[in-house]
């Protein structure tokens, strides 16, 4: 993270604090606490474990060491709702999420009223002292304001893989006015056409002007040939088509690990699709939909190796992750984020603009990159040192964000990172040559 004092005055931090408190709460009002305690699949969480977690940040590394007699809301949160920082406590076993029957959803309610009552104290405290660790406070607090959106966004992730599992496929937000909404929009996507981009010696990374994690530094060059983008991501049409064509059948498509996987899972289409009749239908959180109403809108919930495979049948390739940020730099961050209300991958469901200038949203954009770290990269200091760093090995960088990413959250150099055969993201494909 980087921020300098100009950056973060005491009010725009506690307005962007305030805001995301306010809206993860939202985020979970149309859900009942047994919904609130599903764990679908080992990489996700529960919503109620959002809920929790997201506060055990702020107390965990801004409260304890910032708020003069702090007193924790429970001595046992302090282990039971930490992730994966090895460095800060011992922590239970992903996977058993879903047993935390206790501490009951009232009580991690309160806990995240103590956090904020804590939080608003600190930051009336420290517009009074002026000391030199308001500056690391406030840091601190942008940097859980930035957590807690990227578990916004994994909460409705998981919400779906949870609601998809059950047998009576519940529905997140009722979504009956969305195949009229489509019907009167646009009748197709654009033509797959490509933008042209000069090669030569680019910089990359964060410019040092407001937020950003420490895995989007330091700004540093690198040299790319030229190169095209699509400019739009693959549709669902097109997407069925590699399907039709034997895209899950045929070796030649795919990298050896990703045969292996589409062997080993049984991998026959995107996740959330299903088949009946001959006729595909999209399980979404606004419920499930046919395919032919989602036609020209982007596939998603693809794993890298699905990307890759498709690009290779479509006699393309998937972006380097420098090569989508010098695309992106300087373009306005708009597009089917979470902030347009749509909860599913589609463009057309936005009226009067023009999907092709998008850069940003509708579903994450899978890179040829590894993740790793940038030349001369330095995690953060002790615990927070975690993070990012630690996870830059057999991950592949994502860019762009996708329809349940806060616009507030996504930028140019934001890089997101997954293992290839992650499917329940909201990932797609941009192609390029």
């Amino acid at each position: 993270m980087k921020t300098t004092a100009a950056d973060s005055t005491h009010a725009q931090v506690a307005a962007r604090f305030s805001a995301a408190r306010r809206r993860t709460l939202e985020l979970c009002s149309g859900l009942t606490a047994e919904d609130m305690m599903v764990q679908s699949c080992p990489e996700a969480s529960p919503a109620k474990w959002h809920l929790a977690h997201t506060a055990w940040f702020f107390e965990s590394f801004v409260l304890r060491e910032f708020l003069p007699g702090y007193r924790p809301f429970n001595a046992d949160f302090h282990w039971l709702f930490n992730s994966y920082y090895e460095g800060f406590s011992a922590f239970p076993e992903k996977r058993l999420r879903a047993s935390f029957s206790r501490p009951a959803l009232d009580e991690i309610l309160r806990y995240r009223e103590h956090v904020d009552r804590g939080i608003e104290r600190l930051l009336e405290a420290g517009a009074e002292s002026g000391d030199g660790a308001e500056a690391e406070a406030l840091r601190r607090i942008e940097l859980g304001v930035n957590h807690e959106e990227q578990h916004q966004e994994l909460l409705l992730t998981d919400i779906l893989h949870a609601f998809f599992t059950n047998p009576l496929r519940p529905v997140y937000k009722s979504g009956a006015e969305v195949e009229s909404q489509v019907s009167e929009s646009r009748p197709g996507a654009p033509s797959l056409d490509f933008k042209q981009f000069e090669g030569g010696m680019r910089e990359v990374g964060h410019q040092g002007t407001g937020f950003c994690f420490d895995n989007e530094l330091p700004r540093h060059r690198v040299w790319l040939e030229p190169f095209s983008l699509a400019r739009r991501l693959v549709t669902c049409a097109e997407f069925a088509d590699f399907i039709a064509d034997g895209g899950y059948r045929r070796p030649e498509l795919w990298l050896s690990a990703g045969w292996d996987a589409v062997k080993r899972n049984g991998w026959r289409a995107p996740l959330y699709w299903a088949s009946e009749d001959g006729e595909w239908s999209v399980f979404t959180l606004r419920g499930e939909l046919p395919l032919k109403v989602l036609a020209m809108s982007p596939v998603s919930q693809v794993s890298f190796y699905e990307a890759d495979a498709y690009a290779r049948w479509a006699g393309h390739r998937l972006p380097t992750e420098f090569e989508w940020e010098a695309a992106a730099e300087g373009q306005p961050v708009e597009g089917n984020l979470l902030d347009s209300g749509l909860l599913i991958p589609s463009t057309n469901l936005l009226q009067n603009q023009h999907p092709t200038k998008w850069w940003f949203g509708g579903a994450w954009v899978w890179t040829a990159s590894a993740y790793l770290g940038y030349p001369g990269f330095q995690p953060l200091a002790g615990a927070l040192g975690e993070y990012n760093g630690k996870f830059m090995s057999g991950q592949m960088v994502l860019r762009g964000g996708s329809c349940v990413t806060p616009a507030a959250h996504i930028r140019a150099t934001y890089r997101n990172f997954f293992a290839p055969e992650t499917r329940w993201q909201f990932s797609g494909i941009r192609l390029a040559f």
